[in-house]
């Protein structure tokens, strides 16, 4: 480990796992979908998702020879090239995962990463986070 630069794909692969593993993308996941339908983006990409889906309807017959699935199917490519989900998601994200990055996602990620790079790479790690709890020198008497 000790050859692997950072950003090196292989590292990256291993810490993304070790993330995974720990739980820490089910958790944000979590926290941010409990916000998700509060927020006024996701009402309002409802709204216009249940308004274009009505007026789609409106527009077809009922009858007992209708292929749902079809009709269904159909639905769903108007709405995806219609470009309103991808613009709604980008308003949900900007309200709901862009004000928990920096307070509580990425404390939470480097203090995943460090003990994880402590763990594999004990001296490397402990050589580049200087303990500020401690005014005692180290020991070099052995050296």
């Amino acid at each position: 480990m000790a050859g692997l630069p950072p950003g090196d794909p292989q590292l990256v692969s291993m810490i993304v796992s070790h993330l995974k593993t720990q739980g820490l993308f089910d958790q944000f996941r979590r926290d941010c979908l409990a916000d998700v339908d509060t927020k006024p983006a996701y009402l309002n990409l409802k709204q216009r998702v249940d308004n274009f889906v009505s007026n789609h309807l409106s527009n077809h017959t009922w009858s007992p020879h209708l292929n749902k699935n079809q009709l269904r199917n159909n639905i769903r490519q108007l709405v995806l090239q219609s470009g309103m989900l991808e613009q709604g998601v980008d308003r949900i994200v900007a309200q709901v995962v862009d004000p928990k990055i920096n307070h509580i996602f990425r404390p939470q990620v480097e203090r995943v990463v460090r003990e994880f790079l402590e763990a594999i790479e004990p001296s490397v790690a402990a050589s580049q986070q200087p303990d500020e709890l401690s005014d005692e020198k180290p020991n070099t008497a052995g050296l």
